[in-house]
């Protein structure tokens, strides 16, 4: 335990962010790699339904995600606060409260899915054309809901304690084995993957892509599981520490909750944005689904950076080291900026070919590179609130939290997207995350010089 909390407090900025942000980057990276695999696959079918059906049971996905990371984020958050306070006592109640609430949480969502697929389906916006294809993928991620919760919360609650690399090693682990078995589960025997017709396969489709999430995140809890039977972690799973006493269930919430909020509005922002796309029909559900897709890689290579230097912020920020931590903020800002700009660029010059790789389809490719190039617009911006987003989760502060989430996915991204669509069409539709995102990143800006003054004060205190 000591090797983990090592870089909170010994490493120099520089080497504290880079060994909590890159192994949380690759992560991340690998984590595009095996969300772009299910569309990937499922685009070599040439079957352009089913890749809206992946796309419109994505926003249900990402409600598992939500409440993966309302224990685990908000759970990571207060781990490193506390160690920061040398609270570990504390440690092990909030690892074991996040641990099996997150378990129970997933046999919830998972029987509601189960049971009332259809209605939800048609609620985000399936067509008849999708609703099948869409019915067999959620079907199975129903079924494998509460390792889907409990991987993404355990990942969280491990990099809380410093141990980034096995948190990393955890979701790659699972995450490698969905990409092996997507092709094998998705695509049949003598169907052509880069050219090469394949020996064997289930021939799936969508089903086989959901079968594959399920068996990697089982992969990902087995592994996790190992790691706290080998004794090295601080972390509790023992049921006896499971308590919601003594602010164990307040401090995982007040800061997981804008978190998972963030996750569900942009479940919310995606089922409207489909709703609302069906009627350019379903080749626009398509190419906006891929696009994101695409997307996704600043935007999680970003947010891994951010997510990474979290805890650092968070045990610097308990242990009232505030130079340090602001140093910390400052060079991952630096870095999102340049990260952001270069991918930005490559997305520029290759985004026909980006959208391409996944479908054969000319006008899903044509909507799609437009899609693509308004949501990189922002590239070399966005990465400034996720790290400004992470900060305060890192430092406790829910409420700034709460209003970055609402306003990304909600009170700015929802209204303008019905603005927009009704004054200039489709384009409005393309273009309404990229003004949504450039909104919050001022409203981020501002949040944290008005934190930074209650800082100064903290920091006058501690000098008298």
């Amino acid at each position: 335990m000591k090797d983990n909390t090592r870089v909170f407090e010994d490493y120099s900025v520089p080497k504290a962010v880079a060994t909590m942000a890159l192994p949380s980057m690759l992560g991340m990276l690998i984590n595009v790699i095996y969300n772009l695999a299910d569309t990937f696959f499922v685009g070599q079918t040439g079957d352009s339904n089913q890749v809206a059906a992946v796309s419109v049971s994505m926003p249900l996905f990402m409600i598992f995600i939500g409440l993966g990371n309302l224990f685990g984020v908000g759970g990571c958050a207060f781990v490193s606060r506390s160690l920061g306070e040398g609270r570990t006592d504390r440690v092990k109640k909030i690892s074991s409260f996040c641990i099996y609430t997150s378990i129970i949480a997933g046999v919830i969502i998972g029987v509601i899915y189960f049971v009332f697929n259809s209605p939800l389906l048609y609620l985000v916006g399936a067509s008849d054309n999708t609703i099948d294809f869409a019915k067999d993928y959620l079907k199975w991620v129903a079924l494998g809901a509460p390792f889907s919760v409990l991987s993404i919360t355990v990942c969280n609650l491990i990099r809380g304690e410093g141990a980034a690399k096995t948190s990393m090693f955890g979701m790659v682990f699972g995450q490698l084995i969905n990409v092996v078995l997507d092709p094998i589960f998705i695509l049949g025997s003598g169907d052509k993957l880069f050219g090469i017709s394949l020996p064997f396969g289930f021939n799936l489709g969508v089903a086989g892509a959901a079968i594959a999430t399920v068996i990697g995140n089982v992969c990902s809890v087995v592994f996790f599981l190992i790691y706290f039977l080998r004794g090295k972690s601080i972390l509790s799973i023992t049921p006896k520490r499971y308590t919601v006493k003594d602010g164990v269930a307040k401090g995982v919430i007040s800061v997981g909750f804008p978190a998972c909020i963030n996750n569900i509005l942009m479940s919310i922002s995606n089922i409207i944005v489909n709703i609302v796309l069906v009627d350019y029909g379903d080749n626009a559900v398509a190419a906006m689904g891929v696009a994101m897709k695409a997307n996704m890689l600043v935007v999680m290579l970003q947010i891994g950076l951010a997510q990474g230097v979290q805890p650092l912020i968070g045990y610097c920020y308990g242990a009232k080291n505030y130079t340090r931590m602001k140093k910390c903020m400052r060079f991952s800002i630096a870095c999102n900026v340049v990260i952001g700009t270069v991918m930005m660029l490559f997305y520029l010059l290759f985004r026909k070919n980006v959208i391409s790789m996944f479908i054969n389809n000319d006008e899903v490719i044509d909507l799609g590179v437009q899609m693509l190039s308004a949501l990189m617009s922002v590239g070399p911006v966005i990465g400034i609130m996720f790290v400004f987003n992470f900060a305060f989760q890192g430092m406790g502060k829910g409420w700034q939290t709460m209003i970055l989430s609402i306003g990304r996915q909600g009170l700015v991204f929802v209204p303008l997207l019905f603005i927009m669509n009704a004054l200039i069409g489709l384009n409005g539709i393309i273009w309404v995350q990229a003004t949504a995102d450039i909104v919050c990143v001022v409203m981020s800006i501002i949040m944290y010089l008005f934190i930074n003054k209650d800082i100064k004060k903290k920091e006058k205190l501690l000098s008298q």
